[in-house]
């Protein structure tokens, strides 16, 4: 059996329940090089063979799941925060099925969570936006021409731009392009949760700037969007008193 388990964003406490007792329980762990931190496999019991899938292809990464799986050995495939997201678990999960391994998937704690709460910060906030545009700029790995950064800047929703820090005045040009203005919010988090993260706070048109002071230059997230001002938004009506909801009754709704 594999399972294929989301380490979570860095710190060795933010992995959950389940995926810490998946990797105590393991026979084999194979995982995603310096994207996960190696504490998390402290977890491992005794006599458990641990793999770098960083120097690995995918074929190789499967013949060693299925020489595993030939010796009755239960795998845990590590991937960095949710394995959903930027984790190329979907080619792996197609292999498997056609060599009729059985495998689940455990979730993780995503990066883009751990970076609002290093931030302190919410995405979603009323009269400012209720969108979150996960994406990335395109590199090595394309990216679809509708889903460019420019044309999701058009929308003025919170954006959070994973494996683009070594890409940032592209990444500027690209978001004062689809309608940012060039003092708009925007935040650099560099490895959320782990001992060293780093928070740094800017504009679109300074992130370039901002990340070489800081010396960024990859593993980090780029947040943009007036909701990282953390200003300007409306009180929730969730909460209002005048406002009735499922569970209470409110004093009356505002217009």
């Amino acid at each position: 059996m594999v399972h294929i388990v989301g380490a979570g964003p860095g710190a060795t406490d933010l992995i959950t329940v389940r995926g810490r007792e998946l990797i105590n329980r393991a026979d084999v762990i194979i995982y995603a090089g310096s994207l996960v931190n190696p504490a998390l496999l402290e977890y491992r019991k005794s006599g458990c063979q641990v793999y770098d899938s960083a120097k690995m292809t995918l074929e190789e990464v499967i013949a060693l799941i299925e020489a595993a799986e030939q010796e009755k050995k239960t795998t845990v495939r590590l991937h960095t925060g949710d394995p959903s997201i930027y984790g190329a678990i979907r080619e792996q999960m197609d292999a498997m099925e056609k060599k009729k391994i059985p495998f689940d998937v455990c979730p993780g704690v995503s990066s883009f969570c751990g970076a609002a709460s290093a931030l302190r910060m919410e995405y979603t906030l009323p009269n400012v936006t209720q969108s979150v545009i996960i994406t990335r700029m395109a590199g090595r790995t394309p990216v679809p021409e509708r889903e460019s950064i420019a044309s999701f800047a058009a929308h003025q929703a919170t954006m959070v731009i994973f494996l683009s820090t070594g890409m940032l005045n592209e990444l500027t040009e690209e978001l004062i392009k689809g309608g940012y203005r060039p003092d708009t919010p925007a935040a650099i988090v560099y490895k959320a949760t782990w001992e060293e993260e780093k928070t740094v706070i800017c504009t679109v048109e300074s992130l370039n700037a901002s990340a070489k002071r800081e010396n960024i230059k990859k593993t980090a997230l780029i947040l943009v969007g007036n909701a990282v001002a953390q200003n300007g938004y409306e009180r929730s009506r969730l909460y209002d008193p005048v406002f009735t909801t499922e569970y209470r009754k409110g004093t009356g709704d505002k217009e």
